[in-house]
C-alpha cells in the first residue's frame, strides 16, 4: 500500500543481503527504484491480524513490515510466500542486528 496516497500497488522486491536493504520497484524489469527499506529501520514483521491495512486486495495474506518512519503494508500471492517473506525479512534485521556490537 503505498504511502501518501493510500492505495495499494505492485511492486517487484528485491532482498540484498549485502546492502542490508529491501529495494522495492514498480515492476521486475524497473531499473529505477520506488524505495528502499534498510534493515536497521525495521522494527518489527508481523501479520496482519487486526486488519489494519485499508481495503487489502487479500486481507489473510496480508502483513505489514514497522520501521522508524511509516509501517508498510503488503501482500504476497500465497500463504506460503507471505511465511517466506516474513522469516527472510526478519532474519534478514535480525542480522544486521548481530554485528551492531
Amino acid at each position: 500500500m503505498g504511502g501518501k496516497i493510500k492505495t495499494w500497488k505492485k511492486r517487484w522486491f528485491v532482498f540484498d543481503r549485502n546492502r542490508k536493504t529491501l529495494a522495492y520497484y514498480a515492476d521486475k524489469h524497473e531499473v529505477k527504484m520506488k524505495g528502499v527499506i534498510y534493515f536497521q529501520a525495521i522494527e518489527e514483521v508481523y501479520y496482519d491480524h487486526l486488519k489494519n491495512a485499508h481495503k487489502s486486495p487479500n486481507p489473510c495474506l496480508t502483513f505489514s513490515v514497522k520501521t522508524h518512519d511509516r509501517v508498510y503494508y503488503m501482500v504476497s500471492p500465497s500463504p506460503e510466500a507471505m511465511r517466506i517473506w516474513m522469516d527472510v525479512i526478519v532474519t534478514g534485521a535480525e542480522g544486521y542486528m548481530q554485528f551492531m556490537v
